[in-house]
Order: structure tokens, then sequence, then C-alpha cells
């Protein structure tokens, strides 16, 4: 009986309150209805808040307070996880009130938005370089603000991903044998990334796919595709000499040389 009487106390409370948000929702009093907008934002009651700042957006467009309605409203919609129209007012907040007080945290919002709603690596990643974009803009337009170590850290965390997914499309014609969409796809990530963590294998992958690119190749080509493998090789080999892909990319070396009849001693000689 006593578990029975709470449960019939909590349910008329929240009847209670339910009763009294939808009078708040129809009544014309809008100071008093952006005040309890405002204490519902802060009790993390976004939905409630949300829901009153989205009408008090027009009634007090062209006032003092209109950016700061912007602002609660897109804070609000960040409580439900609403980072594209959070993000959206925001931008209208940036925009519309570029005096306003608002107006910094706003604009490192925006790319925090974007940031939020970026996607896993294999997926497409433009939200992911609007989000980089928008969190550089913020660093030039404040560099002394105390955001831009944060701003800074999300940049670095996004462009990794950036990397990440570059070096995934590449892999992915290596893996399915396409070596001559390999060759383009590598080597278009090491010049876009140059210093990318999957730069050795990156490197050893278009080597490989080189190779195996000739070794493919009708007899007219063979000779000019074991060319640039050798050229590969050379660039490999320098930059990693003691690589654990040693051992099997000498073994190209030797093959190309063979077919090509390729002696190092001939280079050394010309020069």
């Amino acid at each position: 009986m006593r578990f029975l009487g709470i449960g019939l106390l909590a349910i008329l409370m929240i009847t209670a309150s339910c009763g009294d948000y939808n009078k708040i929702v129809k009544s014309t009093d809008y100071e008093f209805k952006y005040k309890k907008a405002v204490e519902y934002y802060e009790d993390g009651e976004y939905v409630r808040a949300s829901t009153l700042f989205r009408e008090l957006v027009n009634i007090y467009r062209g006032t003092s307070r209109a950016d700061k309605i912007y602002y609660f409203y897109a804070k609000s919609m960040i409580g439900q996880k609403d980072y594209l129209m959070a993000g959206h007012y925001f931008k209208s907040l940036v925009k519309e009130f570029p005096t306003s007080e608002y107006v910094e945290e706003a604009q490192f919002m925006i790319g925090y938005c974007a940031y939020l709603m970026s996607p896993k690596p294999r997926l497409d990643q433009q939200v992911t370089q609007q989000a980089i974009d928008a969190l550089q803009l913020y660093n030039n337009l404040y560099p002394y603000s105390d955001r831009v170590e944060e701003a800074n850290r999300l940049i670095d965390e996004l462009v990794d991903k950036l990397v990440y997914k570059s070096y995934l499309s590449a892999k992915l014609y290596y893996d399915f044998e396409q070596y001559k969409a390999a060759v383009i796809a590598l080597r278009n990530s090491l010049e876009k990334y140059p210093d990318s963590k999957y730069r050795e294998e990156l490197k050893y992958m278009l080597l490989k796919s080189k190779y195996l690119l000739a070794s493919k190749s009708v007899l007219d080509k063979q000779n000019e595709r074991y060319t640039n493998a050798l050229d590969e090789y050379f660039s490999f080999i320098d930059e990693y000499p003691d690589s654990d892909y040693k051992k099997e990319v000498n073994k190209f070396y030797e093959k190309a040389s063979e077919i090509l009849n390729y002696k190092e001693e001939e280079d050394l000689n010309i020069n």
C-alpha cells in the first residue's frame, strides 16, 4: 500500500507538471514564458525549453534579447543531440548578431556541432572537413581564446580521421587487386597526407601494386611498368632502409632487374 501511495503521488506530480507546462505553452505572457524557458534549460529539460524558445525566436526578433534566445535555443538543441539544428542557429546568431556577447562561443560551437556529426571513417567525410574549416576559422578569428587549445585538439582528431579514410580508400583497391586504381589512390593519399602515420605501409603497397601491375601487363607495357616499380623501390628503400618489408621488396627489385636486364653499376657508370 505504501508503494502504491508513492506511485499515485508521482503520477499526480507528473500530471500537475504537464498541466503547468501546457499553461505556459498557451500563455501570451512572453516575459513569463521566457523566464520558464530558461528555467527548463537550466534544469536540463531541453525538449520543453526548446519548444518555448522556438516560439520566442519569432516573438523577440529584432529586439535586444533576440541573440540570447537564439543562443539558448541552439544550446537546447544540443541538449537533445540535434546538432544539425543547433549548428544552424549558431550560424544564424553569428550572421545576424555580429556584435553579440555570444558570437565567439557560437563561432566555436558551429565547428563543435559539425565535429559531433562527423561520421565513422569509412563513410563520406564532407562534414568532417566542414568541422575542420569551422574550427580553423575560429582559431583565426580568436587566436588568444581559451578555446583555441580545445579547437586544435578537435582539429587533430578530425584530420586523423581524414588520413585514416584516405588510407582505407586506397587500401581497398589494393586488397581487391585492382592495382592500376590502387597506384593512383595510394599515390594521391601520400601526396595529400605526406606525414601520414600509415606512410611506410602505403609506400610498400604502392611499390607492390606497381610491381604486380607490371607482372600482369601485356608485353608492350611491361618494360615501362617494371621501370616504374624499380623507381618506387629505390624511393622506398631510401626512406625505409631497415623496413620490415625489406626482404619482400628486395625480391621485387631482383625480379624486375632480371626482366629489365638492369644492373646498378650501369647507373654508376653513367654518373
